[in-house]
């Protein structure tokens, strides 16, 4: 019987077409068609876990996940990464793989991750689906008072999804800050992991002070409620990015 070798993949996609990157019932994901892949190329049954989960719609310009593949295969052999790209459509790619530990462990090692939302304000058919249009500009220095409150901040159960099954809502903050570009706004925001629908719920209660609907100090009120309904709108899915995953034992430069 083979023994097998543990390997991070590193993947990136469009989530326009995908119920978000895990396996669900009666929808489409992405970590169902890499899956697939690699079992054909594998000639078994290859089962990959994510770092996490995406929601519908959403993007990943970095994800992990790990995955066991009997040591008589060379997946570091580039055909086999070509091999594996060729069977995947065009809005998913696997850009490599990482020999890691036997008990390397995608979503619990992971020490950091980012996320970007993009806004942009004029129509324009190249961002569809890839940023949120807002037609009226909020207040950047206003959204970015309120950002930086979100990181004197631990529990986070006002912008959690309900009815999940975490054993706490507490997460780590590092960055939260708005940039301006050249057509629009970014959100980023970066933290030891994050509840469901978080980045999108804080993105829209942001948004709700930048256009002055709410004080600044308002975000205080928000998060000490720790009620869903207290805080802003979700808002959709099509600028929400996941754009880095880090894990302090590994070194993942290209």
């Amino acid at each position: 019987m083979n023994t097998v070798q543990r390997y991070f993949i590193e993947i990136a996609y469009n989530g326009t077409a995908y119920h978000g990157w895990q396996i669900q019932k009666n929808a489409l994901s992405v970590q169902e068609l890499v899956n697939k892949a690699l079992s054909t190329l594998c000639r078994q049954d290859i089962d990959t876990l994510g770092c996490g989960r995406t929601d519908t719609g959403v993007h990943a310009r970095q994800l992990f996940a790990h995955v066991d593949i009997p040591d008589d295969i060379d997946v570091l052999n580039l055909q086999f990464l070509l091999s594996m790209n060729s069977m995947l459509p065009f809005d998913i790619v696997v850009k490599r793989f990482i020999k890691v530990a036997p008990n390397a462990h995608a979503r619990f090692d992971a020490s950091l991750r980012s996320y970007e939302y993009h806004i942009h304000f004029t129509k324009d058919p190249f961002l569809h689906n890839l940023s949120w249009l807002l037609r009226d500009k909020p207040d950047l220095a206003l959204m970015n008072q309120a950002a930086a409150i979100l990181m004197e901040y631990k529990d986070f159960s006002c912008f959690s999804k309900s009815n999940t099954k975490t054993l706490t809502n507490n997460c780590l903050i590092q960055r939260a800050e708005w940039i301006k570009t050249e057509n629009g706004i970014v959100f980023h925001i970066s933290a030891d992991r994050f509840l469901r629908n978080m980045v999108r719920a804080i993105v829209g209660t942001l948004i709700r002070v930048g256009k002055k609907e709410m004080e600044v100090e308002d975000i205080r009120k928000v998060i000490d409620s720790k009620n869903r309904s207290v805080a802003g709108e979700s808002v959709a899915a099509c600028g929400l990015y996941l754009t880095e995953v880090i894990y302090p034992y590994l070194s993942l430069e290209k």
